[in-house]
C-alpha cells in the first residue's frame, strides 16, 4: 500500500494489483489451447451475473474462449458498476469500448465493453444490443472508468452514440463542425456525403483551436509561465524531465 499527494495536499490511497493475485497461490496461470470456435466453458462471472440480475442478462455466448454477455441497454452502469466493485469480481480494467453496426438492417448495433479482472485473471465482453433506427443513447461509463473518456468520445465521433452522462462528449478525430455524420455507420457513403472540394474548402475554413477545450488550451497558455530557461530548451529540444 502506498499513498500519493493530491493538489489540496490530501492522500489518496491506491493498491498495486498484481496478475492472479485473488486467486490461490498455487493456481495455475496457463495459456488455453485448443479452443473451439464455438462453445466451450463460459466465464465464472456469466453465472454470477445471471443470479444477480436475472432477465437483465440477455443472453451468453462464448466464441473462441471468450465469454460474451449481452445486457439489457438500461441497465448497463449497474450491471458494470458490479462488476468492478463487487469482491468477488473485481473487474478493474476496461480495456476497450467499441461499437459494431452489421450490415443487415434488421440486426441491432452493438455498444461492446471489453473488461479484465487482473486478480482473477478474466475476461469479459459485455454488450448492449441498440435499434440502428432509433434513439442511439446509452449511459456512460466514464463515472466507473475514467479510460471510458476518449473511448466513449470516438464512439460517438464515429457512430454518433451518445453516452449519457460522459462529462466532454464531442467528436475526437473529427473536427468539431465536421458535418457529414458519422463514418464507421453503414449509412455513410465511402467517399462521404461532400465533394472533395467541399471537404477541403471546410477543414480551411475551421479555427483550429475549436476542437480544443479551455483545459487544453490552458496547458498551452502555461508555456508562458515557465522561466525563461526552461521555454529556451523546450523550444530547442533539449530534454527537461528525468
Amino acid at each position: 500500500m502506498t499513498t500519493s499527494p493530491s493538489k489540496s495536499d490530501a492522500t489518496e490511497s491506491f493498491e498495486i494489483v498484481g496478475a492472479g493475485s485473488a486467486l490461490p497461490a498455487d493456481a495455475p496461470a496457463t495459456t488455453p489451447v485448443n479452443v473451439p470456435t464455438r462453445g466451450g466453458a463460459e466465464n465464472p462471472s456469466a453465472a454470477a451475473l445471471r443470479e444477480r440480475f436475472g432477465d437483465a442478462i440477455v443472453r451468453v455466448t462464448v466464441t473462441c474462449g471468450e465469454t460474451n454477455v449481452y445486457v439489457r441497454r438500461e441497465r448497463v452502469g449497474e450491471i458494470i458498476r458490479w462488476l468492478h466493485d463487487d469482491a468477488t469480481q473485481r473487474y478493474d480494467y476496461l480495456s476497450d469500448l467499441t461499437a459494431v453496426e452489421y450490415r443487415d438492417a434488421g440486426t441491432p448495433m452493438e455498444v461492446v465493453w471489453h473488461l479484465r479482472s487482473l486478480p482473477f485473471r478474466r475476461f469479459l465482453r459485455v454488450k448492449a444490443e441498440l435499434d440502428p433506427a432509433g434513439a442511439l443513447e446509452i449511459d456512460s461509463v466514464w463515472p466507473i472508468y475514467k479510460a471510458a473518456d476518449w473511448m466513449e468520445r470516438e464512439c460517438y465521433d464515429m457512430f454518433g452514440i451518445v453516452f449519457r452522462g460522459h462529462p466532454d462528449l464531442r467528436r475526437l478525430l473529427m473536427w468539431e463542425q465536421y458535418r457529414e455524420g458519422y463514418p464507421l455507420r453503414k449509412s455513410f457513403p465511402l467517399r462521404g456525403r461532400f465533394s472533395r472540394s467541399e471537404q477541403l474548402r471546410q477543414a480551411l475554413a475551421q479555427n483550429p483551436e475549436a476542437k480544443y477545450s479551455m483545459e487544453e488550451l490552458s496547458i498551452a497558455d502555461a508555456f508562458n509561465e515557465l522561466p525563461a530557461d526552461m521555454r529556451r530548451r523546450i523550444q530547442s529540444g533539449e530534454p527537461t524531465g528525468e
